[in-house]
């Protein structure tokens, strides 16, 4: 599913949208998820997960065609927890 796609479904079920505003509603809560991330923050949506942004340590890895050793830089990772709800439904689809 694409966000195009998540745009027609909220103009399909409140018909008193339009396309365009629709849209707008959809990028918004994309920003403002995407800003909220930024800042460290965790977000919570009831019934559907977690995102929590980690932060990884320096590591070292290893090239597997060489086997050189390299350096993994420390960076943060974005992942997400589905909460029970979302994991029950999916399992009986």
């Amino acid at each position: 599913m694409t966000k195009a796609d998540i745009v027609e479904q909220v103009w399909e079920n409140l018909g008193s949208l339009s396309k365009k505003e629709s849209a707008e509603i959809v990028e918004m809560v994309f920003e403002t998820i995407k800003n909220t991330l930024e800042d460290g923050e965790k977000i919570k949506i009831s019934g559907f997960g977690n995102f929590v942004v980690r932060q990884k340590k320096e590591r070292t890895g290893r090239n597997p065609q060489t086997g050189e050793e390299i350096r993994i830089a420390p960076r943060k990772v974005l992942t997400f927890k589905p909460s029970q709800v979302l994991k029950n439904a999916i399992n009986a689809a």
